[in-house]
């Protein structure tokens, strides 16, 4: 039972603390040039590994894709399914495990160094509220930068997709753009755009709530580190699946 108090216990330190950053976040809004730097650091220093990554996914989808639809006789399909692939389920949650990896520690061990070193504590000490100067800011950089990242990993992900149909197994290239157009609707999209800012909140909020309340140890900054990637990831899923099926019952 101890195991699931503690659970228990920490998903309601988490709520808490989100209701923190919320109050924080009208104050951090009239500060622009913090989110501006934020997103930046999330964003923009992602931007390789999301377009590496996404260019490589849109091509194995696009060989996959190509055999599957071969038996079925349906190859000039292959835009729509590479699409929707992207746009509903791969381009969001690719994004969101790269950007555990490596936007989320990055945050988690910045804010978790500025409690080790006392940072955080002598800002208190000083009346300045840690939460609306170094949490917020980077939370809502990070919910920002997020959708912006998926709409890249799509984009690069479709061109893979289209490199690989078109120019190596002979796809006819209007088929597989006008079949792309007819076939992808506006839900289609929405639905990626929700996941994004789901994923986005949760992956900033974990990375910020690991970071704000690590041991003040060297250690503990790695733990915290590893928990934000495994609780970010597992969330991530999760959220997913709920989000998936809401949509299909919409």
């Amino acid at each position: 039972m101890r195991p699931v108090k503690e659970s228990i216990a920490r998903i309601g330190s988490v709520a808490l603390f989100q209701l923190s950053i919320l109050r924080a976040l009208g104050p951090a809004l009239a500060r622009p040039r913090l989110i501006v730097n934020q997103v930046y650091n999330c964003g923009a220093r992602s931007l390789v590994i999301i377009m590496l990554c996404g260019l490589f996914v849109g091509m194995v989808l696009g060989l996959q894709g190509y055999q599957l639809l071969a038996r079925f006789g349906s190859e000039s399909a292959l835009g729509v399914a590479a699409t929707l692939g992207l746009l509903k389920e791969l381009g969001p949650v690719v994004t969101a495990l790269l950007f555990a990896g490596r936007a989320g520690t990055a945050l988690t061990s910045e804010i978790g160094l500025m409690r080790a070193t006392d940072q955080l504590t002598a800002m208190q000490m000083m009346a300045v509220d840690p939460i609306r100067h170094v949490v917020a800011p980077r939370f809502i950089g990070g919910v920002i930068a997020m959708p912006l990242l998926v709409a890249v990993f799509n984009i690069v992900g479709i061109f893979g997709s289209q490199l690989v149909g078109v120019t190596i197994l002979g796809v006819d290239q209007g088929t597989f753009w006008s079949q792309m157009q007819n076939a992808v609707e506006l839900k289609d999209v929405n639905e990626g755009i929700v996941k994004s800012v789901a994923f986005g909140v949760i992956c900033s909020l974990l990375a910020v709530f690991e970071g704000y309340h690590t041991e003040p140890t060297a250690e503990g900054v790695g733990l915290s580190t590893t928990r934000t990637v495994v609780a970010s990831s597992v969330m991530t899923l999760l959220v997913d699946y709920m989000l998936t099926a809401a949509f299909l019952n919409y």
